[in-house]
């Protein structure tokens, strides 16, 4: 007889992970280059312990990536904007536009979305002009019925994750305090 394990919320009430994983993860973030053996000295874990949680929380979808983070302006493509696509409906739902998004290397993220437009995706270009053309692009499409753009002066807040991965340690430190 084989057992099935059980849901990830049966042993983490709150979430996904505990305390030791927030650890692991605030300091991943923070030092992307730490590695392993790095990281199992900086937090005073066996190195054992610190790779199987790595292992973990990739397997669950956690941390998705141990890849750098690369700035697209730093690249040469300093003009951002993001773009409202509005999808022929029928056959195939969003998959044909998404495989059209996904051949253009200027789409850097596409999110299907609810309100008056279907898709929506951000996009890079070297100056004004080859925005235009991305768009161009990403417009032609049989199944793009309409765009609608805005180009993003300045990021006041770029992605990110510490300050939801603090939180949840937070509250697993609460959840620890409450336990008798």
């Amino acid at each position: 007889m084989t057992s099935q394990p059980s849901p990830p919320s049966a042993h983490h009430p709150r979430g996904p992970v505990d305390a030791l994983d927030c650890r692991i993860l605030l300091l991943l973030l923070a030092e992307p280059g730490v590695g392993v053996l790095g990281a199992s000295r900086r937090l005073g874990v066996a190195r054992g312990t610190v790779q199987a949680r790595i292992d973990r929380l990739q397997a669950r979808g956690v941390l998705r990536s141990m890849a750098p983070d690369v700035d697209p302006a730093a690249l040469g493509y300093p003009v951002t904007a993001f773009c409202t696509l509005e999808i022929r409906q029928g056959r195939g739902g969003h998959s044909p536009v998404v495989d059209h998004l996904a051949a253009i290397p200027e789409v850097l993220e596409a999110h299907t979305i609810t309100g008056s437009g279907d898709v929506l995706i951000r996009i890079v270009g070297r100056d004004n002009a080859d925005l235009q053309r991305v768009i161009d692009l990403v417009v032609d499409d049989t199944h793009v019925t309409r765009a609608s753009t805005v180009i993003s002066l300045a990021t006041r807040l770029d992605h990110r994750m510490v300050p939801l991965v603090e939180h949840l340690l937070e509250q697993q430190h609460h959840q620890q305090a409450a336990s008798p």
